[in-house]
């Protein structure tokens, strides 16, 4: 793959200074070799040649892109750039080399060896430089494929997750619901209802990379509504958070897991069940969420039955936000756990 030609002139700009060394280092050699010429003098014929070369490279990648291939795009600059150098280094006061080739041909010789060595490693340079560019253009497709690789799998996984849960809750609320038709009909159907929210949330959250913070909301409320009624009087919550902020966005199943701990390791082995409060907030640039419940705890090691535990939720913190983002869990007081999820906040599109 080679760089487009703006790219290209981007990064010549950052490669400018190479050329100026090489120019210079051409000058004193040439100095060096013969000590009757001037280190100005070879100073300005060799920027100007350096130049020169550079400027046709730049117009032959703008024209040509890449019908050409870079060789004949350099032999074709090459002796234009040249014969442009030595020009532009007569108009700056320096020798012209043009008219002594033609006025002295016995003088030729020592001209050639300048065009031929200042020629010489420019185009070692501009082919060294066009093998960089070409180098750093395919590492970056690598990385970039590698990253959609990576993505496409990380989808997959959650995918594969996701399915796991549903037919767990699923199975559990059917279960509660055959035994609420004979009992209760009117609860029954208040539970059908909640279900039918849930799945809706959930079948479209399936359907999106990324949610809002007030889609996932939905999610967890209706989750929650459905345990409420499984557990009666053991279990009361509160979803605390402001509506500046239900815009925000949220990767999908970074809040449920937390909510699912509070359920399964504090509101349920306890006798007395508890409350489980939802709260978010703005600090900085990061949305902080909290999941707080006044039940028997959690067991950091152990993670849910359905398989997705903290651990689970830091690894997907590292993948998509790197350092930017934190899970920290607490003890709350006087009994209970705070799990506080801090991620860089951005408004969904």
């Amino acid at each position: 793959m080679q760089p487009q030609p703006q790219t290209m002139t981007c990064r010549y700009q950052k490669d400018l200074p190479i050329l100026l060394l090489v120019n210079a280092l051409i000058a004193v050699l040439l100095t060096l070799i013969d000590e009757r010429t001037a280190l100005i003098d070879n100073l300005v014929i060799s920027n100007c040649i350096g130049f020169c070369i550079w400027l046709c490279n730049w117009a032959m990648d703008r024209i040509t892109g890449e019908a050409w291939p870079r060789p004949w795009r350099m032999l074709i600059s090459t002796p234009v750039g040249l014969l442009a150098g030595f020009t532009l280094a007569a108009a700056f006061g320096a020798s012209n080399v043009i008219a002594i080739l033609l006025d002295a041909p016995s003088q030729a010789w020592r001209w050639v060896a300048i065009a031929v060595l200042i020629s010489g490693f420019a185009s070692a340079f501009f082919w060294l430089l066009f093998r960089a560019q070409r180098d750093r253009a395919e590492l970056e497709v690598q990385r970039r494929h590698a990253a959609e690789a990576q993505q496409a799998q990380t989808a997959a996984q959650l995918a594969m997750l996701q399915a796991q849960i549903e037919p767990h809750f699923l199975f559990n609320t059917l279960a509660n619901l055959h035994s609420l038709i004979a009992r209760d009909p009117a609860l029954a159907q208040t539970m059908l209802e909640h279900l039918n929210d849930y799945l809706r949330a959930s079948l479209k959250r399936t359907r999106q990379s990324a949610t809002s913070l007030a889609e996932e909301l939905d999610l967890v409320g209706a989750l929650l509504a459905i345990n409420q009624i499984r557990l009666g009087e053991r279990l009361s919550y509160q979803i605390r958070v402001p509506a500046t902020l239900r815009g925000a966005q949220l990767p999908p199943l970074l809040l449920q897991p937390l909510v699912e701990n509070a359920l399964q390791h504090g509101i349920e082995p306890a006798i007395a069940g508890g409350v489980i409060e939802i709260e978010a907030e703005q600090i900085g640039t990061q949305l902080c969420l909290r999941v707080i419940d006044s039940g028997l705890g959690l067991n950091l090691n152990t993670p849910t039955k359905s398989g997705i535990g903290l651990a689970n939720v830091r690894d997907r913190l590292m993948y998509l936000y790197g350092s930017q983002a934190t899970l920290s869990v607490a003890g709350n007081t006087p009994c209970g756990v705070v799990a506080e999820l801090r991620i860089p906040f951005a408004q969904s599109q």
